[in-house]
């Protein structure tokens, strides 16, 4: 008897003992579409020598291995990998979320400020970017991007294949932008977006994606971070700062957030202040500026099926020097606010709806105070604000071989502004002017849109639609303008389409070939800018509100190869421009100021053309090491003037070479950049060449424990005097604002 029980026993310890080790080898994670929050399903994956299916649930277990990465495969998610450190996290969520190739599959670079350990189809971005004060500064990592500057170190305006200012779509969260208060644009939409709070950055190239509005030229997508609702209440945050030597930039930024299974609530903060630098050959660029950003972010679950979102950022620049500009920025406030609703439908061919209403508004102020002027003979002041807001709402439908986003935009965009001229000598001395620079002009601007996506056989097909309604009007109309153009007030319809296709022809290499046409209507500075010296040679430009709407003809073929340890992306586009919108000076207009040589307007050209590539590839070489190429060159043409157009960025190569040692604890990095001479160069608008340069920049990273990083480099290693082809000149001279020299700076990051 006594034999049977310990027997028994024995059996019963067995078993449990099988069952303890089977349980502490099983393991699952549920995957999650980005952004509906639905479950996955159908999902392939394979772990080693395991492999099956995720189910209804979107649920995937397995047996927990280590260093081995799992792979995944879906029809409407495209193919990934998540590596062994990131299955450990992940399984500790308990689950993942993957975005549909309904952005993937466009041509698109996404640039990841989270980083990531694999090889992607986007640009690897380090948690220090998150400390930029300014969107364009991480935009200007990658050489498809450069950015006009007028200042050293604020407002860059982004340019991407040529296409500037409203010829691209710079969207938050696909839905809301800011409109510059700023004639001369010292506050563009990416200098508002706050760095510390954003996923990724999507660049969205050419006129294909017409959901998030008129990507004329391309559209740049700037992400949140998505919510993150947890099973039991959490706390977490992260405090990071930096410094660099040239010009004494302080850096830091912070975010506290409290969590739960039907609420995520976070604050952030940053601010960034810096001062003159000097460039490679010791010259003083004036560049004194100081930013700040606060916001939060509440994110609540409404039941099972809704969610509602709502966020404010508040944005503050204050003394900035602009030394290609008559006047320097003395403040800049500016609110961001939405709220977005989602409401999911897992039962119906309609899968979920989500609508967001939004606001932005920016109160501008420049002067012409702090600039070194001998003799002084004005003071000059613009006080200026602008409003956008709207709302923006859409469906999602899935079928069996495809998927349908469908909705309706509305945006309203306004500005207003006065400049006084107080003269201080001569023979107005003690006499002030007034010059209405926004005439109190608006936009308003109804969409509608619609997006298919088929797969059928080995071909995946995008079928995009919109249709917008432009009206434009002016409440406070200056009697200079109107003598010019007498009726000021357009209405007109812009449709826009895209078609698209790619294939896959084996297991590495997928091609596309998309073919598009958007049509945009100009924006306020194209219209109503009253005499105003925004260009980018000193003539005042006056807006011209009877202007076409301009068209343009694009079409783009991408190959892509991947492999699990390489990514080669190249794109290839051709671009045909009808009514293109462009300036000629008008010798029949009288400048507003002594010191403008003319006037220029803002007219249509019958036709231009553009054309050029980009090349990335990123490969994983063994020995730690990985590394990175890119490549990118446009070219463009004025057909009417048979010269080239302007500020076209030359050819740009980048290389970078990484390494992850001691568990990806220490990773070293050096990155190469040579831009070519510029020597096609518009004549029409003063343009030089511009000599090519060679940089060098290195750095080291280490992570000290899982909650603490450091990294400290040399950016311009070897002190390189140079400027970039799209740096404006001083104000005053022919000489342009040239580039940092050699810059030390240490970075440190703690998070929780």
């Amino acid at each position: 008897m006594n034999f049977k029980r310990i027997l028994v026993y024995w059996l019963m310890a067995i078993l449990l003992l099988t069952n303890i080790i089977v349980s502490y080898g099983q393991q699952q994670i549920r995957l999650l579409d980005e952004e509906s929050f639905l479950p996955i399903k159908g999902a392939t994956y394979t772990y080693g020598t395991q492999a099956g299916i995720s189910d209804s649930n979107g649920i995937v277990e397995y047996e927990r291995k280590d260093g081995i990465g799992m792979q995944f495969s879906h029809i409407n998610y495209g193919e990934w990998i998540w590596t062994d450190q990131q299955l450990q996290v992940l399984a500790k969520k308990g689950y993942g979320y993957r975005k549909s190739i309904s952005v993937r599959i466009f041509p698109v670079t996404i640039l990841a400020v989270r980083s990531k350990q694999t090889p992607s189809l986007g640009i690897k971005l380090e948690y220090h970017d998150r400390m930029a004060h300014d969107a364009a500064g991480i935009l200007n990592q990658t050489p498809m991007l450069n950015s006009i500057r007028k200042s050293g170190n604020y407002g860059f305006d982004p340019v991407f294949r040529g296409f500037k200012y409203d010829q691209l779509n710079i969207v938050l969260n696909g839905v809301q932008s800011t409109t510059a208060a700023c004639p001369n644009r010292m506050d563009p939409p990416t200098s508002q977006m706050a760095p510390n709070m954003i996923d990724r950055i999507e660049v969205l190239k050419g006129p294909h994606a017409l959901r998030y509005g008129t990507g004329f030229g391309g559209t740049v997508n700037l992400v949140p971070s998505k919510l993150r609702f947890t099973r039991q209440n959490d706390a977490y945050g992260r405090l990071s700062s930096g410094y660099q030597s040239n010009g004494s930039v302080l850096t830091s930024e912070a975010q506290i957030g409290f969590r739960g299974e039907s609420y995520d609530i976070s604050l952030f903060g940053a601010w960034t202040q810096g001062g003159d630098y000097e460039t490679g050959n010791n010259q003083t660029v004036q560049s004194d500026f100081e930013r700040a950003s606060f916001g939060t972010n509440i994110g609540l679950k409404l039941g099972n099926t809704q969610e509602l979102n709502v966020s404010a950022i508040y944005n503050r620049a204050r003394d900035v020097d602009f030394p290609a500009l008559g006047m320097d920025l003395r403040k800049d406030d500016t609110w961001i606010m939405n709220a977005r609703h989602t409401i999911r439908m897992d039962n119906t061919k309609l899968k979920s709806w989500n609508t967001t209403v939004f606001a932005s508004f920016v109160d501008h102020l420049m002067d012409n105070l702090l600039k070194k002027i001998e003799p002084r003979m004005m003071n000059a002041r613009t006080p200026a604000s602008t409003y956008n807001y709207g709302a923006r709402t859409e469906g999602v439908w899935s079928f069996a071989k495809g998927s349908l986003f469908a909705g309706a935009d509305w945006r309203v965009e306004g500005a207003e502004g006065t400049r006084t001229r107080e003269f201080l000598m001569g023979s107005n001395a003690g006499k002030s002017f007034e010059d209405n620079a926004w005439q109190d002009s608006y936009i308003a601007k109804n969409g509608f849109f619609g997006e298919y996506h088929l797969q059928t056989g080995q071909y995946h097909f995008v079928f995009s639609g919109r249709i917008e309604v432009n009206s434009a009007k002016v409440n406070d109309g200056s009697d200079e303008f109107t003598q010019v153009y007498g009726d000021v007030n357009q209405l007109q319809v812009n449709p826009s389409f895209s078609v698209g296709a790619s294939r896959k022809l084996n297991q590495s290499t997928t091609v596309g070939l998309w073919l598009g046409r958007a049509q945009r209507s100009g924006g306020l500075t194209e219209r109503f800018i009253n005499y105003f010296s925004v260009g980018q040679d000193p003539y005042e430009m006056l807006g011209n509100p009877q202007l076409d709407a301009e068209v343009n003809n694009q079409l783009d073929m991408t190959v892509q190869w991947l492999t699990g340890k390489s990514v080669f992306n190249l794109d290839v586009f051709a671009s045909y421009m009808q009514d293109f919108i462009s300036s000629v000076i008008d010798t029949n207009l009288t400048a507003q100021l002594a010191t403008s040589p003319g006037v220029r307007r803002f007219v249509n050209i019958d036709k231009a053309f553009k054309t050029g590539f980009e090349i990335n590839w990123t490969q994983r070489l063994g020995a730690g090491l990985q590394h990175q190429l890119g490549i990118a060159y446009t070219y463009a043409q004025d057909l009417k003037r048979e010269e080239p157009l302007p500020e076209i960025a030359p050819l740009d190569f980048r290389y970078l070479l990484r390494g992850d040692y001691f568990s990806e604890k220490l990773q070293p990095e050096l990155s190469f950049r040579h831009v070519m001479e510029q020597s096609r160069v518009s004549n029409e608008f003063g343009e030089t060449k511009t000599p090519s340069f060679s940089l060098l920049d290195v750095k080291l990273s280490y992570t000290i424990s899982h909650s603490i990083q450091v990294s400290a480099g040399v950016n311009n290693l070897f002190n390189e005097n140079y400027y970039e082809h799209l740096s404006r000149s001083v104000h005053g001279t022919s000489g342009p604002i040239f580039a940092p020299g050699r810059n030390v700076f240490g970075l440190m990051s703690i998070r929780f």
